[in-house]
């Protein structure tokens, strides 16, 4: 039933022990999020006993290799690499400001380009026709992904609320933005791509106002680059600071005969403290303070510079505890307090129409389905591929997995080596939100993107997260660009395994092994703790694949070993602390990407590119019912986490964060017996 778990993964995150053996799951790192139900690192296990499959998996054979000649050979392959780094004159890498900046210019079209725009308008198909004089309308709450969304799929897509900022700009139908913005369940990183696209968007000319009814310090960071911030006399504006929570498991382990053994590679890498330790260690609580101070100084910093305050003054008002709505516009928080239909009759009088009309609007699903070329935003003759990853990573399709359950290593394959073999696409960028997962698919998309990167310019872009898995995938790439807050790094092992000795007892469970070979029990015997050489055995293991991991690092960013280890050792970095290390190249989002791919490519910065997006989606049939009917039963939600949750996986993990939840039915291989002792453990 036991099994080893080597992991790669960040702090406060998932160790989930897969087939036949205990399991608990950690959600989300250190969100700093601000909703009042999540606001902290959260922590949530499950258990699932279930007897051993009938063919356990094996280690890899490369995981006992000897780290030194892991490093002969990346040497030897060091050629292969020709266009992986930008240099600069002095033969290193290139700083942040060599690098062209991707800023946003508008500009105004002229009468003939106008001309043909209103002519384009005309013929239209029927979905993409806007009264003119709209208003383009976008709620912004909950869950937003990095993605592109297929019609029939629900939520909010990152590339294409970016994409309606853009449209909404040059569109002459639109006259301006209204703006809702509630809790939201995404990253900094994301909420800095959509701040800037808000300022980009005022270059316009055009108006935009926001209406916060719920707030907290990440929607009040993003409202604030609008014009005009309303809310109404209830609404919820909570601006009370930042925080970061980490829990421990050990003393519920030690409660129900639990024993983690756990070996951890890095002093920074913290899930195995959240089995094996009772409180936050020193190293824990220094990269938690580092990353916090560095969030909660950055929305000082720019609330601040956008406000025309000091920074002592906001982060006294902060200190104040202020929840009065009518403090917040005494403060010059908020432009006013009013109810939506007061808004909206402003922009009526805004906008010169009648008292008894109402302000055309347009939502951001149907301005969505609006072309680009539509508003004279066609791309030029130069194609740059656009490969998004994002979510959890495997080697291989589930045959219960979704199209969106996250980064499938053959289907990342194919792509990339889809666009090493195309003579059209000038360079690559990789567009990554991911904590990690699969060590070997990470290792085999590194290795693929280190092929596409010695053929043509291949510029990783990170979004909320690119850690562990995540961050293996980047290093690969020539040149890394990550927002400000971007979680990366992660370097690190950790592995172990769960003794429930203790727990059989209480249960009155038992298992006998019969075993040839020294070491054949060691992903087999959960019932007892290791033998000392077993015990060896795991702690050299875990410190080759931690060796093997950096050093492949060190490799791919230019750096020795010495080097490398300094910034690794499990280490979460932000994305400006990371680039201050040489974990990253540039500091900006996917229009700085785009920037540099041009650059590098030989396309001058003033040419239009026609981004291929190579993770476009088509619908399945599963879309297409919950689509129609999660308003009626809430299918989609429901079938998707159920899809998601029966998916298993094998083998080493080179995670960060953890959204893996096993569930007891969910084994094909339970049994009567499982059972009982599931609803045992439910009842302590």
């Amino acid at each position: 039933m036991a099994k080893l778990l080597p992991y790669l993964q960040a702090p406060h995150l998932v160790s989930s022990v897969n087939r036949g053996t205990l399991s608990f799951i950690l959600s989300k790192p250190i969100p700093f999020r601000s909703s009042s139900s999540s606001s902290f690192l959260q922590c949530r296990f499950a258990f699932a006993l279930s007897p051993a499959p009938a063919s356990r998996p094996c280690l890899s054979v490369r995981a006992f290799e000897d780290s030194a000649s892991e490093t002969k050979r990346l040497d030897r392959e060091e050629a292969d690499a020709a266009n992986e780094v930008l240099m600069n004159s002095e033969g290193g890498r290139a700083r942040d400001e060599d690098y062209p900046s991707g800023e946003f210019e508008f500009e105004k079209f002229g009468p003939w380009r106008s001309f043909l725009v209103k002519l384009k308008m005309l013929v239209a198909f029927p979905w993409e026709r806007v009264r003119k004089g709209s208003v383009l309308t976008m709620k912004l709450r909950g869950q937003i992904s990095d993605q592109l969304k297929s019609r029939f799929s629900s939520g909010l897509s990152l590339p294409q609320i970016c994409e309606n900022f853009v449209k909404a700009a040059y569109d002459p139908r639109i006259s301006g933005i209204y703006l809702q913005i509630e809790a939201l369940n995404c990253g900094w990183g994301k909420v800095e791509e959509l701040r800037r696209h808000i300022l980009n968007f005022k270059k316009s000319g055009k108006f935009i106002v926001a209406y916060i009814p719920t707030c907290q310090e990440k929607e009040y960071y993003l409202a604030c680059a609008c014009e005009e911030i309303y809310a109404p006399p209830s609404a919820y504006v909570s601006l009370f600071g930042l925080t970061v929570q980490a829990s421990f498991l050990r003393g519920i382990f030690d409660k129900i005969g639990i024993e983690p053994q756990v070996e951890r590679i890095g002093k920074y890498k913290s899930a195995g403290d959240q089995l094996a330790r009772r409180n936050m260690s020193e190293e824990n609580c220094e990269m938690l303070t580092t990353l916090l101070d560095n969030i909660y100084d950055n929305w000082l910093d720019k609330i601040s510079s956008i406000k025309g305050k000091k920074k002592e003054d906001i982060e006294s008002f902060i200190n104040e505890g202020v929840y009065q709505i009518e403090r917040l516009k005494e403060d010059g928080w908020i432009t006013n307090i009013q109810y939506e239909d007061e808004i909206l009759s402003m922009l009526n009088e805004r906008l010169g129409l009648p008292k008894d009309k109402k302000v055309p609007m347009v939502d951001y699903r149907k301005y969505s389905k609006v072309r680009q070329s539509t508003v004279g935003l066609s791309g030029g003759g130069d194609q740059i591929a656009v490969i998004r990853a994002g979510g959890s990573i495997s080697r291989v399709k589930s045959p219960l997995s979704v199209p969106s359950s996250g980064i499938i290593g053959e289907q990342f394959i194919e792509k990339i080596r889809s666009v090493r073999e195309s003579k059209k696409f000038k360079a690559a960028i990789i567009r990554i939100d991911s904590p990690g997962g699969d060590a070997l698919a990470s290792d085999l998309m590194w290795r693929e993107i280190r092929l596409l990167a010695a053929s043509k310019p291949v510029v990783a872009s990170m979004a909320d997260v690119a850690a562990s898995g995540g961050y293996y995938m980047a290093m690969a790439a020539g040149t890394i660009v990550a927002e400000n807050l971007t979680l990366t790094g992660s370097i690190g092992v950790v592995t172990g395994k769960f003794n429930l000795g203790k727990l059989y007892e209480k249960i009155g469970f038992n298992k006998e092994i019969i075993s040839r070979g020294r070491f054949a029990e060691l992903l087999a015997a959960e019932q007892r703790p290791f033998r000392p050489d077993e015990a060896e055995l795991f702690a050299k293991s875990a410190q080759n694949a931690y060796k093997q991991f950096r050093d492949k690092a060190a490799f791919s960013r230019s750096m020795t070993v010495d080097e490398m280890e300094k910034v690794a050792q499990g280490r979460v970095w932000t994305g400006k602390l990371a680039a201050s290390h040489g974990l990253v190249d540039a500091i900006g989002g996917f229009s700085r990407a785009v920037a540099i791919a041009k650059q590098k490519a030989n396309i001058p910065q003033d040419s239009k590119v026609n981004l291929v997006e190579l993770s476009r989606p088509s619908p399945t049939l599963l879309e297409v019912v919950s689509g129609v009917g999660s308003t009626i039963i809430g299918v989609e939600g429901t079938v998707k986490e159920l899809l998601q949750d029966l998916a298993l996986s094998e083998g080493v993990q080179a995670r960060m964060e953890g959204i893996m939840l096993q569930r007891m039915e969910g084994f094909a291989y339970g049994n009567s017996v499982f059972g009982l002792i599931k609803d045992y453990l439910s009842s302590l």
